[in-house]
């Protein structure tokens, strides 16, 4: 019997999804576990598999096109069925109206049993969606020739072309509105499509001085979402700061100890003992391992400290569960895998969500001194500077050391100032002489 394909949930934080491309074209014919569609959401790009066999009758979402949650986006059902009724229904209820004017989520229908989204190597229909690996946010890259100004890229796509070095004005997209999709990639590349080296320049030089020209790009999911949760932060948390120095050359002398007895793909990080500190700090300091929660406080037992990662579409922070109960050998691998996750949108929503406390290292990048934005409903967050050879004075005599500055970032209706300023002692204290995490 024919029925609706409405677009499923796929991350915890998602409203809408963009159908990035259909894999089956209407009329194919698919079997259980085969991908339907890609689907771009706040955080990745998703494949919709099949529950069971059967064809693709008409498609209703095209790719580029948005929908929100429990919005049809496709009819499925078999061969030769009459779909006229599923037809005038969905254009009755105006399936392709915008998400805000959608009915509230409890008249929304249900998702059909024989077709939803679940991961491509699920074992089991209820398993979560897992993100595709080839998925990557959209780079940079030239003005297209389309009367609007504008080039329209899929997330994947514009990362095959940077990969593959093609010239994304050589080609001809075949998606809504010019689109070009994955499939236009593919078929300039198996054509010998012109491979740029060279950035391609976007203005042609002017002597003529006036208004800037610019383009316009649709922002991803994850900006999306970046924005708002930053919006969130910043609004309605009371946030103060605390900054301090700490002098790093012990636990450097530490971790060279500790990685000489290691292979390469063991070593740790500096980072590796921040988080380890930060998460023994956290159990000695429960109002900072906690979060506000209106009419409560909520106290962690334990310290599951998100580490901020960087990717191609902004920032996500999985998280290292009970980092105060692991060694610095578990944590460095932990966060190796999880930060390769994150790049290649491979994260499962329980591995990016529910951190009690946050952590944000930019000293590897030469940054000396910020601030970061809490998380909510985390109660705080470190900003940690680089490590900078520092003349100080120590018994009457100018020396050099090695300083780290660290910024907390406190949520004042959990953290007090002086709640915040103990925390960072016992921080400090831990990196200055590392032996304390051993206590």
């Amino acid at each position: 019997m024919a029925e609706k394909f409405l677009m499923p949930k796929l991350s915890p934080t998602m409203e809408e999804g963009q159908i990035a491309r259909w894999v089956k074209n209407e009329g194919d014919d698919f079997e259980s576990g085969e991908t339907l569609a890609e689907v771009d959401t706040d955080k990745a790009t998703m494949e919709m598999t099949a529950l069971s066999g059967g064809t693709l009758l008409k498609i209703l979402k095209a790719g580029g096109e948005t929908a929100a949650l429990g919005e049809a986006i496709a009819i499925i059902g078999q061969k030769g069925e009459d779909i006229s009724a599923l037809l005038s229904e969905s254009s009755s209820n105006g399936s392709g109206k915008k998400a805000e004017e959608k009915k509230s989520e409890g008249d929304k229908e249900k998702v059909p049993s024989t077709a939803s989204a679940i991961p491509a190597d699920a074992s089991v229909p209820s398993a979560p969606t897992q993100p595709i690996g080839e998925s990557k946010a959209a780079v940079p890259k030239a003005e297209a020739q389309q009367p609007n100004g504008r080039m329209i890229v899929s997330p994947i796509a514009a990362r095959m072309a940077a990969d593959n070095g093609l010239d994304l004005r050589s080609v001809a997209g075949s998606g809504p509105n010019g689109r070009i999709i994955k499939r236009d990639i593919e078929e300039a590349l198996a054509g010998g499509g012109t491979k740029n080296v060279t950035a391609a320049k976007v203005f042609t030089p002017s002597t003529v001085v006036g208004a800037s020209p610019f383009r316009e790009e649709n922002t991803s999911k994850i900006r999306q979402v970046i924005a708002s949760r930053l919006a969130e932060s910043l609004g309605p948390i009371p946030t103060f700061y605390l900054t301090t120095e700490i002098e790093m050359d012990s636990l450097l002398a530490v971790r060279k100890q500790i990685n000489a007895n290691l292979d390469d793909d063991s070593k740790i990080s500096v980072n590796d003992i921040i988080v380890k500190a930060a998460a023994m700090s956290l159990l000695k300091h429960p109002w900072v391992n906690a979060s506000y929660q209106d009419k409560v406080v909520r106290f962690y037992e334990q310290a599951d400290i998100g580490v901020a990662v960087a990717i191609d579409e902004g920032l996500i922070t999985p998280v290292v569960r009970g980092a105060n109960l692991k060694g610095l050998s578990e944590i460095s691998a932990e966060i190796k895998d999880l930060a390769g996750k994150a790049k290649a949108k491979k994260l499962q929503p329980e591995e990016y969500t529910g951190a009690t406390f946050s952590i944000s290292n930019l000293g590897m990048m030469g940054i000396k001194e910020f601030t970061a934005i809490i998380n909510p409903p985390e109660a705080g967050i470190l900003a940690i500077g680089g490590a900078n050879p520092t003349p100080v004075v120590r018994d009457g005599q100018i020396v050099i050391r090695s300083i780290m500055s660290v910024t907390m970032s406190c949520d004042h209706r959990a953290i007090d100032g002086a709640t915040g300023a103990k925390f960072l002692q016992t921080f400090k204290q831990m990196l200055e002489s590392p032996a304390m995490m051993l206590l």
